[in-house]
C-alpha cells in the first residue's frame, strides 16, 4: 500500500503578516543578532509566544567542539521546559539573516517541537523567515515532521 504526505504551508510576504506575528518575528530577528556563530557564520534566532501573550527569545550557541553547540529553537525550547512554560506556548517564529529563503528547522528541532507541542494539545503556529521578503506560515509541527518518532515508557 502506497502512502502520500503533503506539506500545507502559506508562503506569504512579510508586510502580510498579523500585527502579533510580526512582533514575534521582530523578537526572533532580535535574537539573532545576538546569536554566538563564530563558526558558521550563520546566526539564528527563535521566539515564542505563549498564550499569556508573552515573547520568550533565543538563538544558536556554537562551540569549538562543534557538537556542543546547540540550535535557536532548541535552546528557546530547553529553556522554556525547564520554567514548566512548554504546555503555554502558542507560536513559534525562527529567523536567519543569511538565510536564502525561510530558514527550516533542521530534523533535531523538529522532533523536539514535535513533543513539546504534544504536552500542549494545541497546534503550534510556525513561522520561518529569512533575508527574503516571503515567510512560510504552517499550523502544527506534524505537518513538518509528519512521521515523528513517538516513545511513550511504560
Amino acid at each position: 500500500m502506497q502512502h502520500q504526505l503533503i506539506l500545507a504551508y502559506e508562503e506569504i510576504a512579510r508586510s502580510d503578516l498579523l500585527p502579533e506575528e510580526k512582533a514575534l518575528l521582530a523578537a526572533a530577528e532580535a535574537a539573532a543578532r545576538q546569536a554566538y556563530a563564530p563558526y558558521s557564520g550563520f546566526p539564528v534566532g527563535a521566539a515564542a509566544r505563549t498564550t499569556d501573550k508573552r515573547l520568550w527569545a533565543s538563538n544558536n550557541q556554537e562551540n569549538a567542539a562543534y557538537p556542543s553547540g546547540l540550535c535557536a529553537e532548541r535552546t528557546l525550547l530547553f529553556y522554556l521546559g525547564s520554567q514548566q512554560l512548554i504546555p503555554a506556548v502558542e507560536a513559534l517564529a525562527v529567523y536567519a539573516p543569511h538565510s536564502p529563503g525561510p530558514v527550516m528547522p533542521c530534523g533535531a528541532c523538529r522532533q523536539v517541537m514535535y513533543e513539546y507541542e504534544q504536552l500542549g494539545n494545541q497546534p503550534w503556529l510556525l513561522i520561518f523567515a529569512g533575508a527574503t521578503s516571503v515567510v512560510y506560515r504552517i499550523r502544527g509541527v506534524p505537518t513538518l515532521l509528519p512521521l515523528a518518532f513517538v516513545w511513550k515508557p511504560s
